[in-house]
Parts: structure tokens; sequence; C-alpha cells
């Protein structure tokens, strides 16, 4: 697992709204890989981010968390 980045913000956000990540992978073109990687704190992509942030309607903040360095 990757110490850097943590996308459990993105997942806070899918429950509030009510969204599934198998709907996310769909309305943002997301392929599975790419779901398995946000689902382990993986890199992913700035593509992929900003077509999650357009889809959302939110910001890198609300999606992504670049921990500090240990």
């Amino acid at each position: 697992m990757n110490n850097n980045v943590r996308y459990n913000n993105l997942f806070k956000l899918l429950i509030d709204k009510g969204i599934k990540k198998s709907e996310l992978a769909k309305m943002c073109n997301l392929s599975s890989p790419t779901m398995a990687k946000l689902s382990k704190n993986e890199y992913v992509s700035m593509d992929v981010l900003v077509r999650i942030c357009r889809v959302l309607d939110c910001t890198l903040n609300d999606v992504v968390e670049i921990l500090p360095k240990v």
C-alpha cells in the first residue's frame, strides 16, 4: 500500500451523495483496475482525478488526501 495518498474523502463523498463505486466507474468511464487502485490508495492519473471532480462537482481536496511525509 502507498503511504502518500488516501482516497477516503472520495468514498465519504460517494456515501453522502448516495453513489455506489460501480456507478462512479460508469459515470467517469473508469476501468476496474483504476477503481481497484483507488480502493487500495494507489496512484491514479491526474486525468482520472479531474474526471471524478467534474462528475461529482467537487475539488481535488474532496477526493484525495496527501499524507505527511513519514
